[in-house]
């Protein structure tokens, strides 16, 4: 399998909690985005989803229940012009106590309101959250 220099591939949680969905904001940047990441060699969506969230937030993601939410792609924040970032998105349920971990400084909760503090990609995910009503 070839590599797209110009494609981010990630994966991120959407964790809606009274109307709000969890996001995180990472060590020096002032963009929020959803917990996730990229994805290494030879792991499936879930694999990636269930790592990431350990390294980041601490809590334990039960791959049996996640539910893919859509896949939106878009501009990358902070990067060249023509930089992808393609972002499968899940729900999925969790143990443990969530904490920022790791590069995150800051775990945010975030409302429809605050869709401009987001990167392009999380945008159209709040944006598809919104027009499906699991974000009012």
């Amino acid at each position: 399998m070839s590599v797209n220099p110009s494609l981010i591939d990630k994966v991120a949680w959407v964790l809606v909690r009274d109307g709000r969905v969890l996001g995180a904001r990472s060590r020096g940047k002032d963009t929020a985005y959803l917990p996730g990441g990229k994805r290494e060699p030879g792991e499936t969506d879930v694999d990636t989803l269930v790592r990431e969230i350990a390294e980041e937030l601490t809590v334990t993601i039960d791959p049996a229940t996640a539910h893919h939410v859509g896949t939106f792609e878009a501009q990358a924040h902070g990067r060249a012009e023509g930089v992808l970032v393609r972002m499968a998105c899940y729900t999925a349920d969790h143990t443990g106590e969530i904490a920022p971990a790791s590069e995150i400084d800051e775990v945010v909760w975030l409302t429809y309101a605050d869709r401009d503090r987001l990167s392009p990609v999380a945008q159209l995910l709040f944006d598809h959250l919104h027009t499906t009503g699991l974000l009012p």
